[in-house]
């Protein structure tokens, strides 16, 4: 009867996992219809191939080299990666019953914790991909995601979540507000400052002009999806479901997620009312994201009034930011630093808020250890393309739209006019 008691958990553990994970993936539809709203049209069709693409490239990569990097024959504390391929055996019955079932875990499929894992992966590959449009080459961003989901973000993930030094170090960090959403603003940041502003956006006295987006329907459309699958994002991170404290565990992640997001909008609602004079819809998408990365750290923890707090701190932060980093003239045109990076640092400290086994000096010592490393890596690789096969698209081609230059496919062809 135990038996059959610790196999029953098993497979509810991994129908779980594997649940959550669909919930993440569904957050590649939420990035492309996100970006595609708060992009110009002349660009979206591009900016849709780049979100396909880089989910299809971030899974080979990860299943060919990522996940080993990640998590197989690492040892304990260890700063450099043990390479290898593919991801290892699956578990037996006999060796769940037994208690002696090797890799990752032992409650749920090791297949199972790939494909979770992987959708995570996609998502920091997706925060570059808005940083970097409207003037980016679409096949120097393919190649570079080869490189972030192939080694960049794995080094970093092995250093954590895998056992490394920074988890030896104390960096508490639960479903990565520094490790998937900082790490993909670091390294979108050293993409755009050698790839630097897009044409017009900022004037010779430094003047900021405004670049409005083509969409906000489908922008805010894209912000919901986000959010949606951010249940399975902060939720199935708990990676169990098949006990009472598990259980009560998830509802508590599940709640203090929608809270920091609702928080996190309200307040940049507020802020940019008193800022600027108008509820500004895109500081308010940009506000529950901000939210929502900023309680990724810890959903679990804090009480849903703190949760609520947190959210609305990042809710605050990323306008500050956005406003701040287009004064220093690195132009994202989705706000995707200030959201996933301000705001995941934020996230980050926000920990030592509520969880005593989190200290402020493991906390900054992820920040800068992931920051530094993904940042460092991403700027040489971005380098490297930017002198071999140019990085940025000719002037002509960003004027007239990267649709054409890069797909040959208008999104919306009867709104175009001719040249």
């Amino acid at each position: 009867m135990e038996d059959l008691l610790t196999q029953t958990n098993y497979a509810i553990d991994t129908f779980y996992f594997l649940v959550m994970g669909v919930l993440v993936m569904f957050m590649a539809c939420g990035f492309s219809m996100l970006e595609a709203g708060m992009i110009r049209a002349k660009n979206t069709s591009e900016i849709l191939t780049k979100n396909v693409a880089l989910y299809s490239i971030s899974c080979i990569m990860y299943l060919l080299f990522g996940y080993y990097i990640m998590y197989i024959d690492g040892t304990e504390g260890a700063w450099l990666p043990s390479f290898g391929w593919l991801i290892g055996v699956e578990n037996t019955a006999e060796e769940i019953v037994a208690g002696t079932a090797g890799g990752v875990a032992t409650d749920h499929s090791e297949r199972s914790d790939y494909f979770f894992q992987v959708v995570f992966v996609a998502t920091a590959m997706s925060i570059v991909s808005g940083a970097v449009a409207e003037r980016m080459k679409l096949w120097a961003f393919l190649l570079f995601a080869v490189v972030m989901t192939g080694l960049i973000y794995p080094v970093q993930g092995m250093w954590t979540w895998g056992g490394g030094w920074l988890s030896a170090a104390g960096y508490s960090d639960f479903a990565g507000s520094g490790i998937v959403h900082m790490c993909g603003a670091a390294a979108a940041l050293a993409g755009v400052l050698l790839l630097g502003p897009r044409a017009g956006k900022y004037g010779p006295s430094g003047h900021v002009n405004a670049i409005p987006g083509c969409n906000m329907p489908l922008a805010t459309l894209g912000m919901f999806v986000l959010w949606f699958g951010w249940f399975g994002f902060n939720g199935g991170s708990e990676l169990k479901l098949s006990n009472v404290d598990e259980a009560n565990a998830v509802a508590e992640v599940f709640v203090n997620t929608n809270i920091a997001a609702c928080g996190g909008l309200v307040a940049a609602l507020i802020l940019a009312r008193a800022w600027f004079g108008k509820a500004d819809l895109t500081m308010a998408l940009n506000g529950a994201l901000a939210g929502l990365v900023a309680i990724t750290a810890d959903p679990l923890s804090p009480h849903p009034f703190w949760a609520m707090i947190i959210g609305g701190g990042g809710g605050l932060l990323v306008v500050v930011s956005i406003v701040m980093l287009d004064k220093i003239r690195i132009d994202d045109p989705v706000g995707a630093i200030s959201v996933h990076g301000t705001c995941g640092i934020w996230g980050i400290i926000a920990v030592t808020f509520n969880n005593a086994d989190a200290t402020i000096l493991g906390q900054l010592l992820g920040i800068v250890g992931i920051f530094a490393w993904v940042f460092a890596a991403s700027f040489v690789v971005w380098l490297v393309l930017k002198a071999t096969m140019g990085i940025r698209v000719s002037e002509e081609d960003e004027m007239s739209g990267v649709d054409l230059a890069e797909t040959g496919i208008e999104a919306y062809p009867e709104f175009q006019q001719a040249a």
